[in-house]
């Protein structure tokens, strides 16, 4: 049977329907995804609706007025710690409830916490904060008289930040183990996402802040203090490991590589029932070769 007489029949040796249908099955995938997104983006915009509040709680900053003596006190205090741990020797710096609030309201680098974190207690299990953190909410449509098109009402989370200091990469962070706020139950997945928080992230690297905490060792609470510690000698070492940073987003990897291999194995069946169709077309057009 010639070519023509298969083309003839309708069927042709470079039929698109393996290529269509490829092309089908990765857009159905795509917006599967997206509208997945999508749902998952609202339902967790609808969660944080729950423990949040529309306005912030107005949170102290400690005055700098009058108070020549415990300024001067603490950055004494901190600068010796730096010129030490400077100097590779060991080292320990030691700061209060107190003394946490004042360097937050004194020192640049702690700008942003201003009114968003305060210091409220120290115990040898736990290092807390009243916080007001704003938050996105929901997407919604521009008003009257709003120039983007899309915008959202922020929602500020206010309450009491239960954590724990730790090392990460050269970096001091916080593992958040809970966070209480009046009248309402955070999600543990919203708690999860927030672990760790990089209080200082910004000051990693070749920064004053960034320097000293590249070499220190250890960092410890006691009875109302936190300490900043450098043993000489000691090579400083993560205590909070990238597994637990990345623990709230291998989720959605894992989820991605569900659908990528539910994708992959639909392309593998379409394009082998396609090279059977085209065998079976060829075997037509050749009835000497065997089937």
């Amino acid at each position: 049977m010639s070519s023509e007489a298969v083309e003839s029949n309708g069927v042709s040796d470079k039929s698109p329907f393996a290529g269509c249908a490829i092309l089908i099955t990765a857009l159905l995938v795509v917006l599967f995804l997206v509208v997945f997104s999508i749902v998952v983006l609202f339902r967790q915009y609808n969660e944080i609706v729950k423990f949040t509040e529309e306005k912030p709680v107005k949170l102290e900053v400690d005055s700098l007025e009058n108070r020549e003596t415990e300024l001067n006190a603490l950055a004494e205090k901190i600068e010796r710690f730096r010129i030490t741990v400077t100097e590779g020797k060991s080292a320990v710096l030691e700061l209060n409830t107190a003394e946490l609030n004042l360097a937050i309201a004194t020192y640049g680098a702690f700008k942003e916490m201003r009114g968003m974190m305060r210091a409220r207690e120290i115990t040898s299990e736990k290092l807390t904060f009243d916080i007001s953190f704003k938050l996105n909410g929901k997407p919604r449509l521009a008003k009257e008289g709003e120039s983007e098109m899309m915008l959202s009402d922020p929602r500020y989370l206010n309450g009491v930040l239960i954590t724990t200091p730790g090392l990460l990469n050269k970096e001091v962070v916080l593992r958040v183990s809970d966070i209480d706020v009046p009248s309402a139950d955070v999600s543990r997945g919203f708690i999860e996402l927030m672990s760790p928080y990089r209080i200082v992230e910004k000051q990693v690297g070749d920064t004053e802040i960034g320097k000293v905490m590249s070499v220190m060792t250890d960092v410890k609470l006691g009875d109302g203090v936190i300490r900043f510690i450098k043993e000489e000698g000691v090579i400083p070492k993560d205590m909070v490991t990238n597994e637990q940073v990345d623990q709230s987003s291998q989720r959605l990897f894992i989820f991605l590589g569900i659908a990528a291999s539910i994708f992959l194995f639909f392309v593998a069946v379409i394009i082998f029932v396609g090279m059977r169709a085209k065998k079976r077309r060829e075997t037509l057009g050749n009835p000497d070769e065997p089937a």
